[in-house]
């Protein structure tokens, strides 16, 4: 089973009130859980001052069931989410968050004039390579705008490579491309993407950094 399906059914199975924690497996054979009932939450710790820093037109990049579009939407705010899962854009869309199934490294609306992008909730993997996604971004965001990535604590280690997916201890996906950036090694990723960091903070555990066209 592909990785994308096992999310799917993942975030089906949370959204129908069932347990559904997904493990990640690394290919350093370290593990990673993360219950995808929290995705389908209207708010989780942490969020309120990385939506606070969105004051314009902002791209949600792998937006999964749309809880940070959908806070923006609501405040007022001219937010896109994408994602590639076909159960994360229907959920979203059911909550009533403006989505789009799609790939960030495909066509996406607004090419070089979003004010703000985020790569919330470990997003900064997409594609298992930080150094390629950051360009992407770089090139998705206006001259002043903004991006906000949450990143792994002080302490963990950076990786990029293949990965699996399961549902609790069932049976793991295919290998997909994966990474994990920890805050201390953003600078020289942020940099190879010509970008530069403008600040960095955390909240309720969560850490994140904010950067800017170099």
């Amino acid at each position: 089973m592909t990785a994308l399906a096992v999310f799917d059914a993942a975030l089906s199975r949370a959204a129908g009130g069932s347990p559904a924690v997904l493990t990640l497996h690394s290919r350093t054979g370290a593990e990673q859980r993360v219950d995808a009932a929290a995705w389908c939450r209207s708010h989780l710790p942490g969020d309120g001052r990385l939506l606070d820093r969105c004051s314009g037109p902002t791209l949600d990049i792998g937006c999964g069931p749309g809880r940070l579009t959908y806070a923006l939407n609501q405040r007022g705010h001219p937010a896109l989410g994408i994602d590639v899962s076909a159960a994360a854009v229907r959920l979203a869309r059911a909550r009533g968050a403006a989505v789009l199934r799609r790939d960030v490294f495909a066509a996406v609306p607004g090419h070089g004039r979003w004010r703000h992008l985020l790569l919330a909730d470990g997003n900064i993997g997409i594609g298992g390579d930080p150094h390629r996604l950051l360009r992407r971004c770089r090139e998705l965001l206006a001259a002043d705008g903004r991006l906000h990535v949450e990143l792994a604590p002080p302490g963990a280690t950076s990786w990029s490579g293949k990965a699996r997916l399961s549902i609790g201890d069932g049976a793991a996906s295919e290998p997909f491309p994966w990474a994990v950036l920890a805050v201390a090694d953003l600078p020289a990723i942020a940099a190879s993407g010509a970008l530069r960091i403008l600040t960095t903070w955390t909240e309720a555990n969560r850490w994140f950094a904010t950067l800017l066209p170099a």
